[in-house]
């Protein structure tokens, strides 16, 4: 194969450059058509929906569908999520609440599924992310709701038995754990700070690198980040986006026990979703105390072919030894065989609440 000329060398940015200004031109003309779109949702009704969920999964399908490489999956919606993300704060710029401070995996989540064009509202508990959407002071709200390795996040759990907001979308996102500090050396270290979940997701590591070092939970990685911040011989279990934040040395990557360890964020709103023929419902529902009351829960999903992805329990609160169960399923509410099994599964429950159906 020949070396690259100068002359060739050129040529090849020339064309670059040719295709950039092209590009640049297509996204001009989407983003007026953007425009044009909130003014006819405007003429239909005063106060639309102007993020739609299902609208842009199908792109993002499309997206995948339509590429041929070289460039993977993963970037390529990326590209498509940013220029989407721009075209929406056109329209209407969202207001999303989140687990804060800023640096935290809730903020990296929030901007794989919504971009960067949306107004961040970063607050102190779950719990108030949630009471922010109810009272309509932000759009949207994500929170994270269940680990690869530690299962069910509780406060959100326990959040989604009493709220009526509903469930309008999933995000997934890998964890990858950092200890960062002040500090040059491990041994300097005296204390660290974590969110509870992510001291069990590290603590074979912390076990034999720093098995004598005081945990205090608090309710975010990006608040651990920022306590470390300000205290010399602290650190914190963060991610890297807070390390850049919080301007703090990276004295160990990686220190989750488990690899893949992924976390799976949901988004909270006030819509429904129609379905998009690639769905995921998620469900809560309670029996009364009596023998094979799990097997009645369950066999309707069954009889009826709806998969099950996902099952766990929680106190009710409402007495002892009382559980509700939370329930994930393939297919959307309005899908023949989940209205089906929802027919049956109201034969042997006292209690199912529809938290929403989305993309999935």
């Amino acid at each position: 194969m020949q070396p690259t000329t100068s002359t060739n060398l050129t040529e090849i940015r020339a064309r670059i450059d040719d295709i950039d200004a092209q590009i640049q031109d297509l996204i001009t003309k989407r983003a007026t058509l953007a425009k044009d779109v909130a003014q006819a949702k405007y003429a239909e009704e005063p106060n639309p929906n102007f993020y739609r969920p299902e609208r842009e999964a199908e792109v993002l399908r499309k997206v995948v569908e339509r590429n041929q490489g070289p460039l993977d999956n993963e970037p390529m919606t990326h590209i498509f999520r940013e220029i989407m993300s721009a075209c929406l704060a056109l329209q209407k710029q969202l207001a999303v609440a989140f687990l804060g401070p800023e640096g935290t995996y809730s903020h990296t989540a929030v901007h794989k599924h919504f971009g960067h064009a949306v107004n961040l509202r970063p607050l102190p508990t779950i719990d108030e992310v949630f009471r922010e959407v109810e009272a309509g002071t932000a759009y949207y709200g994500l929170v994270p709701v269940e680990n690869s390795t530690e299962g069910g996040v509780n406060q959100t759990l326990d959040c989604l038995i009493k709220t009526t907001l509903k469930i309008c979308g999933e995000v997934e996102l890998p964890i990858h754990h950092n200890l960062l500090s002040t500090a040059n050396e491990l041994k300097d270290i005296h204390c660290i700070y974590a969110h509870q979940q992510s001291f069990a997701q590290c603590r074979l590591w912390l076990d034999t690198y720093l098995p004598n070092v005081k945990h205090t939970a608090v309710n975010s990685n990006a608040e651990a980040a920022r306590r470390a911040a300000l205290e010399p011989g602290a650190a914190a279990i963060a991610g890297q986006t807070a390390a850049e934040i919080y301007q703090l040395k990276m004295l160990a990557s990686r220190i989750e026990d488990h690899l893949n360890n992924t976390t799976r964020f949901i988004i909270l709103g006030q819509q429904d979703v129609p379905p998009t023929g690639q769905d995921k419902t998620s469900l809560l529902l309670s029996s009364v105390d009596q023998a094979g009351a799990l097997y009645h829960l369950l066999a309707p999903f069954a009889e009826n072919q709806v998969s099950l992805t996902r099952i766990e329990s929680r106190p009710s609160r409402q007495g002892n030894w009382e559980y509700v169960f939370f329930v994930d399923i393939e297919g959307h509410l309005k899908d023949s065989a989940v209205i089906k099994a929802m027919q049956d599964l109201k034969k042997h429950t006292t209690l199912v609440k529809h938290l929403g159906s989305y993309p999935r």
